[in-house]
C-alpha cells in the first residue's frame, strides 16, 4: 500500500539500480567467498558458543573480492591484510564484530568497498577508518553505533554512504567535507533535526533520512540542488519550507506518514518530479500546487482527507499511477477519463456513488481497486469485475434506458425452531396467526406451525408504491445445512436473527444468537443485522423484557471482547514493529520472529480492517408475535426503513441499463421458467428479445451473476456453455441432499425408482444406470436402503442413485451430468473415479460427499503418530502448517476443502476429521481439530513428510493444498486467522504443543464465486503464506521450547515464496530487501 510500505513503490528501482550498477562493476573482477570451517556457506553461526574460525587459502593475491559474510566472525582471519594486495572489495555483512579488525586497516590503500552491515558494532575505530582512504562506498547499517568518528571526514573518495538502522543522534561536522557523496541513507536513526552537515553537500542526488523525528526541515534546504531522489517518509513534518520548492532536480520524493495539510503555493516549481508519495497526511483539499507538475508519473494521496478531484487532474497526462483510497471523495470528475495512459487507479474506501461517463476509456488501467463505495452507477456488481465490464456497461446504458428497480435480499437466520418459517408467512403473505384485534387482515384461526423444508425463497412486495421487494431467504437451522448456508450469505443483504423468545435461556446465547453472529461478521464485515425474538405472546411481561435484555448486554459482551481480542493482536503487532528488524530476528524468544516490517504491517492493516468492519447491529431486540398484527407491522416498518436508508443500503437504488432488466424478466417467464437450466443460445434468443446483440449479452450474464440472479460460469469449461437461471429448483436440489432423514431419503429413492420402471416400459434407457434391479420389491428396498447407509456414513453415492433422489426435478441425462457439474464446483461432492477430463469407459460413476462422513479419521491416521501404514517407524522430517481459528472456524470449510484438494491428490482416504492421501509419492495429511474449550482454538493443519536433502518435495506437495485453502479462505474476508509453521523437532520428540513459527496471515484480492449473492460482492485482502523469501546465510533456527535443538531453515522457509501477491510490487529496492 502506498505510504505504509514503501518498499511497495516503483521507485525503488532507482536504489535497486544503484545496487546492480555495483554488481556490474565488480562482475569482471576475480571473487571468492568463504566459510567457516566444518560449515557451508550460509550456515548460521551467529548463536554458537565458540567464534568459528577461517582459513585463507594459498595463493589468494590476485582475488579483487572476498565475501567473508554470514560465518559469525569476530575477527578476521590471520594474514588477511598481507596476503590480499589487490583487494577492493571486502564484504563482512551478518558476523558478529563488535568492532571493525585492524586487519581491514592495512587494506586501505586500494580497498574502494566495504560492507559491514548486520554486525554489532557499537564504536568505529578511528584509526581504521582514517586508513580507509580510496573507499567509495560504506555500508555500515544494521548496527548499534550511537556516533560517527571524525576521521570519517577523511575519505574524500566516498561515493556512497549507508548509517542506516542505528542509535545516532547526530552525524559528525567532518560529514561535510565528503564532497563527492552522491548516496547518503541514515534513515531509522534518533537524529532529531535534519543534519546541517548534508546541506554542504552539493554533490548529493540521493538522500534518505525516513523514520527520523526531525519536526521539520530547514530553509537552506534548496542548497540540495543535485537532489533527484528525497526519502522522507514518517519524520513529523507538520510543513515544508519555500525552500524546499528550489530542489529543482527532484524526480522522486517521499512525503508519506506525517501531518502535512498543505503544500507550498512554489511547490509547481518542482517540474521534473516523477513520482510523489503523499500517502498517509493530513491533507483536505487536492493540492493545486500539484497540477502544473506535466511530467508526474506516480501520485499517491492514500489516506487523507480529500473530498474531491479536481477537474483540471487531465493536465498530468503522463500519469501512469494515482492512488486516491481511503479518503472523503465523493464524486470523480468527467476529466478522469482523459488520463488515458493510467495502469494503477486505487479508489476503494471512499463515498463515491456514480463513476463519469465514458469511464471505459482508462482500458489500460490493470490495478484496480473500488471496494467500498456506495456505487449505484454502475452498481458495484460491475465496478469490481473492472473497466472492461464498466465500459460495456455504460455502453449500454447508453442504447438503453436506464431503470432502477428496488430490491433487496433479507436473509432469515437462527437456531432450528425459532420460528423463520412462521414469521416469513406472516410477513410476505400480510396474514395473522389466529386475529386477535379484530383488524381488517386476512386472519387464520390457530395452526400448528409451519415446517421448514429446508432452505426456501420468497418474493414479497413490501411497498408496492415505490416497488419494493424483497427477496426473502429462509435459512434452514439445522446443522445439516450448515455446509450450504455461506452461499447465501452476501454482501448488501439485510440478516434478520430470528431467536425464540420462549424457549431462551441465557446459557443458550452462544448457539442461539452468539455463533450466528460470528459466522455472518466473518462471512459479510460490516452487514446489518436485525435481532428479532419470536413468540413474544407465550411469554410475560417481565420475562420478555429480561430475556430482550439479556440477549442485547452478551451481544455487547460479545463484541466488546472481539473487539479487545482485536486491539490486543494490533498492540503486540505495533510493539513488533517498533524494534528493528535485527532485533526481532536476534532470538526465536521475540514475538513475530523473523517476520518482515511489510509483512508486520499486512497484518496490522488487517486487524484495522476488521476493527473497522464490525457488525451493525440493530437495537433493541424487536420482539413479535405472529398472532399480534400490531407487532408484524412494526416489523415491517422497520424493515422497510432500514432498506430505504440511503448510506446503510445504497445497492437498493442502483441504476442498470432497461435491457439488462428485461433480460432478467425474460429468464423467468414461461416457457423458460420451468427449465432447469438454459443454454448459452437460449439466454442469447432471450438477449435479443431485450435488445442486446450477442456481443452485448455476455456483460449482462456477468452482472446477473454477480448478483445472485442466476449462475454463470464464464471461467469454467464444463459450464460456461449452459445458465442456470432456475434456483429455486437447484435450491430445492440441494435440499434434497441436505435432509438427513433416512427414511425420507429412502422414500425418494422408491419413487424415483417407481419412475424409471415407466420409462423403461416405454423403452427409454440410460448410460448411467446400473443394470436393472431385480423385479422383486423387496429386494430392491433391500438395495436402496444399503445405498441410504452408505450416503449417511460414508456420504457415498453412485451417479444412477442420485439421479433416483433427484426425481422429478432431474428429467434428462445431460441434467445429471451438468447438476453434478456444478455441485463439485461449488465443493459439495467429488467424483471418487473418474479422472478430470477423462470419461468412464462405461463403469458407474461414484461420488463423495465429504460433509457426511462420519468415521473420525482415516485408516492411515498412524502416520501422524510417526509410522508409516505398515507399522514400522520413520526417520523423516515432519513439515506441518497449521492455521488456527481463535475466534470462529467457518462451518463447512473442511468438507468444501476436502472437495478442493481432489484434482491435486491420489490415493485419498477421508475420515470426518482427517484426510490422508498422496500427492504424486509424497504423503500429505490433512486434519482438522475442533476446539475443546473457549481457550483452545480451532485448528487446520497440513503435513507432509520427507528425509531433509528432499524435504523440497513435501514443500512441492503442501503448497498447491495451501493456496487452495487460501482461496476459500478468501470467502471470509472478516475471520481472523493465523498460519505457523509447527517445529519438525518438537514433532519428531511427540511434543503435545510443539513451537509454532510465524507464518505469515492471509489476508487479499481475490473474489469469491457469489453463488445467489446480492448487492456488494465481498473482495478479499488477498495474503500468502510463507512469502517471505529464506534469510540470507542462515541455515538453521532455534527452537524456542529446546534452546539445544536447531531447526534447519528448509523446514520453516519454502525453497522460495509460495505465491507473489497482485497487490506486492515485483520492483522491491535492494535498500528494503531485509527490512
Amino acid at each position: 500500500m502506498a505510504g505504509t510500505d514503501s518498499g511497495n513503490l516503483k521507485t525503488v528501482r532507482l536504489w535497486r539500480d544503484a545496487a546492480l550498477r555495483a554488481r556490474k562493476l565488480r562482475s569482471n573482477l576475480l571473487q571468492l567467498t568463504l566459510s567457516a570451517a566444518g560449515g557451508c556457506p550460509g550456515t548460521d553461526q551467529l548463536d554458537s558458543p565458540d567464534a568459528p574460525q577461517l582459513v585463507l587459502p594459498a595463493n589468494i593475491g590476485d582475488i579483487e573480492v572476498l565475501n567473508l559474510g554470514n560465518n559469525g566472525l569476530e575477527e578476521v582471519p590471520d594474514g588477511l591484510g598481507s596476503a590480499l594486495g589487490s583487494l577492493r572489495v571486502l564484504v563482512l555483512r551478518r558476523n558478529r564484530f563488535a568492532r571493525l579488525p585492524p586487519a581491514v586497516a592495512e587494506l586501505g590503500h586500494h580497498l574502494t568497498e566495504l560492507d559491514v552491515s548486520h554486525n554489532r558494532l557499537s564504536v568505529l575505530s578511528a584509526e581504521v577508518v582514517s586508513a580507509l582512504r580510496e573507499l567509495r562506498k560504506l555500508n555500515l547499517s544494521h548496527n548499534q553505533l550511537p556516533a560517527l568518528p571524525a576521521q570519517l571526514g577523511a575519505l574524500i573518495h566516498l561515493e556512497e554512504l549507508d548509517v542506516s538502522f542505528n542509535r545516532l543522534a547526530h552525524l559528525p561536522d567532518s560529514l561535510s567535507c565528503l564532497s563527492r557523496l552522491r548516496a547518503v541513507d541514515v534513515d531509522h536513526n534518533q537524529l532529531t533535526a535534519f543534519p546541517w552537515q548534508l546541506l554542504q553537500l552539493a554533490a548529493l542526488e540521493e538522500l534518505d533520512v525516513s523514520s527520523n523525528r526531525l519536526r521539520g526541515l530547514p530553509e537552506d534546504i534548496s542548497a540540495l540542488r543535485a537532489l533527484k531522489i528525497l526519502w522522507l517518509s514518517g519524520t513529523e513534518l507538520g510543513t515544508l519550507p519555500s525552500g524546499f520548492c528550489e530542489l529543482a532536480s527532484l524526480e522522486s520524493l517521499m512525503l508519506d506518514n506525517n501531518g502535512l495539510q498543505a503544500l507550498p503555493a512554489q511547490f509547481s516549481r518542482l517540474q521534473r518530479l516523477k513520482m510523489l508519495n503523499l500517502s498517509s497526511n493530513l491533507l483536505q483539499e487536492f493540492p493545486a500546487a500539484l497540477l502544473p507538475l506535466a511530467g508526474l508519473e506516480e501520485l499517491y494521496l492514500s489516506r487523507n482527507q480529500l473530498t474531491s478531484v479536481p477537474s483540471l487532474i487531465s493536465g498530468l497526462g503522463r500519469l501512469l499511477t494515482l492512488w486516491l483510497d481511503n479518503n472523503r471523495i465523493r464524486y470523480l470528475p468527467d476529466s478522469i477519463v482523459e488520463l488515458t495512459g493510467l495502469e494503477e487507479l486505487v479508489l476503494q474506501g471512499n463515498q463515491i456513488a456514480v463513476l463519469p461517463d465514458n469511464f471505459g476509456q482508462l482500458s489500460r488501467v490493470g490495478l484496480w481497486k473500488i471496494k467500498d463505495n456506495p456505487l449505484i452507477q454502475p452498481p458495484y456488481e460491475v465496478c469490481m469485475k473492472g473497466i472492461p465490464y464498466i465500459a460495456a456497461y455504460q455502453k449500454e446504458l447508453a442504447h438503453s434506458q436506464p431503470a432502477v428497480q428496488p430490491r433487496l435480499k433479507l436473509l432469515l437466520m437462527g437456531y432450528k425452531a425459532a420460528g423463520k418459517t412462521q414469521l416469513r408467512h406472516c410477513l410476505t403473505e400480510d396474514r395473522v396467526e389466529g386475529n386477535q384485534g379484530g383488524e381488517d387482515k386476512k386472519s387464520h384461526p390457530p395452526s400448528p406451525p409451519p415446517v421448514s423444508k429446508g432452505i426456501e425463497v420468497t418474493s414479497w412486495t413490501a411497498d408496492a408504491s415505490r416497488g419494493l421487494r424483497f427477496i426473502v431467504y429462509d435459512l434452514a437451522g439445522d446443522d445439516s445445512y450448515e455446509v450450504i448456508q455461506p452461499f447465501f450469505l452476501s454482501p448488501g443483504a439485510l440478516y434478520v436473527l430470528v431467536v425464540n423468545l420462549a424457549t431462551y435461556e441465557p446459557l443458550r446465547f452462544p448457539t442461539t444468537v452468539g455463533s450466528f453472529l460470528h459466522r455472518v461478521g466473518a462471512r459479510v464485515p460490516h452487514a446489518v443485522v436485525c435481532i428479532v425474538g419470536t413468540h413474544a405472546d407465550l411469554c410475560g411481561e417481565q420475562e420478555l423484557e429480561e430475556k430482550c435484555l439479556d440477549i442485547h448486554r452478551q451481544i455487547a459482551l460479545q463484541e466488546k471482547h472481539d473487539a479487545e481480542g482485536l486491539s490486543r493482536l494490533a498492540q503486540v503487532v505495533d510493539e513488533a514493529l517498533a524494534r528493528d528488524f535485527e532485533l526481532r530476528s536476534a532470538s526465536p524468544h521475540a514475538a513475530y520472529y523473523g517476520v518482515s516490517d511489510k509483512n508486520l504491517r499486512r497484518r496490522k492493516a488487517h486487524f484495522q480492517y476488521l476493527l473497522n468492519h464490525r457488525l451493525q447491529i440493530l437495537s433493541p431486540v424487536l420482539p413479535v408475535s405472529c398472532r399480534d398484527p400490531r407487532q408484524l407491522q412494526r416489523l415491517r416498518d422497520k424493515l422497510l426503513s432500514v432498506a430505504e436508508h440511503r448510506e446503510i443500503f445504497p445497492n437498493l437504488h442502483r441504476v442498470l441499463p432497461r435491457s439488462w432488466q428485461v433480460l432478467e424478466e425474460l429468464h423467468f417467464q414461461p416457457p423458460q421458467a420451468q427449465r432447469l437450466w438454459l443454454s448459452w443460445w437460449d439466454s442469447a434468443r432471450l438477449g435479443l428479445q431485450a435488445g442486446l446483440t450477442e456481443d452485448r449479452l455476455q456483460s449482462a450474464l456477468s452482472y446477473l451473476h454477480e448478483s445472485g440472479k442466476l449462475l454463470y460460469f464464464e471461467d469454467s469449461p464444463a459450464l460456461k456453455e449452459h445458465v442456470f437461471h432456475n434456483l429455486s429448483r437447484l435450491i430445492d436440489i440441494l435440499n434434497v441432499f441436505f435432509q438427513r432423514d433416512p427414511s425420507l431419503l429412502l422414500h425418494k429413492l422408491l419413487l424415483g425408482t417407481s419412475g424409471e420402471g415407466e420409462a423403461e416400459s416405454r423403452g427409454e434407457s440410460s448410460p448411467l444406470m446400473a443394470p436393472p434391479a431385480p423385479s422383486q420389491d423387496a429386494l430392491r428396498a433391500t438395495q436402496l436402503h444399503h445405498y441410504v447407509e452408505g450416503f449417511l456414513l460414508h456420504g457415498l453415492l453412485p451417479a444412477h442413485v442420485i439421479r433416483l433422489l433427484l426425481k422429478p426435478h432431474i428429467q434428462a441425462q445431460q441434467d445429471l451430468q451438468l447438476l453434478l457439474e456444478l455441485l463439485e464446483k461449488m465443493g459439495l461432492c467429488y467424483c471418487l473415479n473418474k479422472a478430470k477430463g477423462k470419461p468412464l469407459n462405461g463403469s458407474t460413476a461414484w461420488y463423495k460427499f465429504p460433509c457426511y462422513v462420519q468415521n473420525e479419521v482415516p485408516h492411515a491416521e498412524a502416520w501422524i503418530n510417526g509410522t508409516n501404514l505398515a507399522g514400522q517407524s520413520f526417520v523423516a522430517e515432519q513439515l506441518q502448517i497449521e492455521y488456527s481459528f481463535p475466534f470462529t472456524f467457518p462451518p463447512s470449510l473442511f468438507a468444501r476443502y476436502s472437495v478442493q484438494i481432489n484434482s491435486h491428490v491420489v490415493h485419498r482416504s477421508d475420515g470426518k476429521l482427517q484426510i490422508f492421501a498422496y500427492r504424486g509419492k509424497v504423503p500429505v495429511v490433512v486434519s482438522y481439530r475442533p476446539a475443546k474449550g473457549v481457550l483452545q482454538p480451532d485448528t487446520l493443519s497440513i503435513a507432509s513428510h520427507a528425509s531433509l536433502p528432499n524435504i523440497w518435495t513435501a514443500w512441492q506437495a503442501i503448497t498447491p493444498l495451501v493456496e487452495e485453502l487460501n482461496v476459500l479462505l478468501q470467502e471470509w474476508p472478516g475471520l481472523h486467522y493465523t498460519v505457523h509453521i509447527l517445529c519438525s523437532k518438537c514433532l519428531k520428540r511427540g511434543s503435545p504443543n510443539p513451537h509454532a513459527f510465524p507464518g505469515e496471515m492471509c489476508s487479499g484480492v481475490k473474489k469469491q464465486s457469489p453463488l445467489w449473492g446480492d448487492g456488494y460482492q465481498r473482495v478479499a485482502a488477498k495474503g500468502e503464506l510463507l512469502s517471505q523469501p529464506r534469510p540470507e546465510g542462515v541455515a538453521e533456527i532455534i527452537c524456542p521450547k529446546n534452546g539445544s535443538e536447531r531447526v534447519n531453515v528448509a523446514l520453516v522457509y519454502p525453497p522460495t515464496p509460495t505465491v507473489i501477491s497482485p497487490c506486492s510490487k515485483k520492483n522491491v529496492g535492494e535498500k528494503h530487501r531485509n527490512q
